[in-house]
């Protein structure tokens, strides 16, 4: 749980990873003796720290070159349990983009609550507010949610027709099937960190999609190979070169299970958790 707390806080294996460390780190070095509920304990701890971390992040991530996107994290591929929905859509590109614009600790009361269950007193103490606070840091993170995001899982064999397809486009050019499997608003949203090249800003509607997949990214993808990865909870294509991985391509849906997002993430950075 530790770890996907602190990524789905923090959008970024390693950073998580780091905190996770710390966590435990200050576990062996604490009395277990006083410790009553180690699991909260644990909770409490790992929380404080993404949130720290979360504050210097924001930080860097003003001077940050270009969109920033969630680093890809490997998922297992699955029949979800129905009591897992929430924990799997709570991975998705899509939700990890909506959770950027919530303020930290709106951020960390929503997870805690809604995704993890925890109750209103439990994560009121992690938090250090009041019972009375945390619910309206919930209540203001619940209406954000909804309000900016369109956010579904799409079911499998829609995820495979649509992998498929994208990958059809980017080995032939040819786009006219994907336009079908596309939503009217779809956004392209590329991540390069400033270390490759990337587009600088989202670009928005089928026509301005397409043609840049035309134009710009399967002439690119046709000098290497693809294959298909599940990636934060959805079936992703990623594209590689003579050099390594150049992009993951992972795919957001509406309710009419059309896609209006497409993240593509560039930064090499980010990429190495992939291989």
């Amino acid at each position: 749980m530790l770890l996907g707390l602190a990524y789905r806080l923090l959008g970024t294996s390693a950073e998580a990873e780091d905190v996770v460390q710390e966590t435990y780190l200050i576990w062996s070095a604490a009395n277990h003796d006083e410790i009553l509920k180690p699991e909260a304990w644990l909770t409490t701890v790992c929380t404080r720290k993404a949130l720290d971390q979360l504050k210097s992040a924001q930080k860097k991530r003003e001077n940050y070159v270009g969109m920033w996107l969630p680093e890809p994290l490997h998922t297992t591929t699955q029949s979800t349990p129905e009591d897992h929905v929430e924990l799997s859509e709570s991975l998705t590109m899509a939700f990890l983009m909506v959770m950027e614009r919530l303020a930290p600790k709106e951020r960390a009361a929503f997870l805690l609550r809604e995704v993890f269950s925890a109750s209103y007193e439990e994560v009121a103490e992690i938090l250090e507010v009041t019972p009375a606070s945390c619910r309206k840091l919930v209540s203001r993170a619940k209406a954000n949610v909804q309000q900016k995001s369109q956010r579904f899982v799409a079911p499998p064999e829609k995820q495979r027709t649509m992998v498929s397809v994208f990958q059809s486009a980017l080995e032939t050019g040819e786009t006219t099937e994907l336009s079908k499997l596309l939503a009217a608003d779809v956004a392209l949203i590329s991540d390069g960190g400033g270390k490759v090249n990337a587009i600088p800003e989202p670009l928005l509607g089928v026509e301005q999609v397409l043609g840049f997949i035309h134009k710009a990214i399967s002439p690119a993808a046709r000098s290497g190979k693809a294959w298909v990865e599940e990636l934060n909870s959805c079936l992703s294509l990623v594209t590689i070169d003579g050099t390594g991985i150049m992009t993951t391509f992972t795919f957001g849906y509406n309710n009419s299970m059309k896609v209006n997002a497409i993240y593509a993430q560039r930064n090499p950075d980010k990429l190495a958790a992939v291989h």
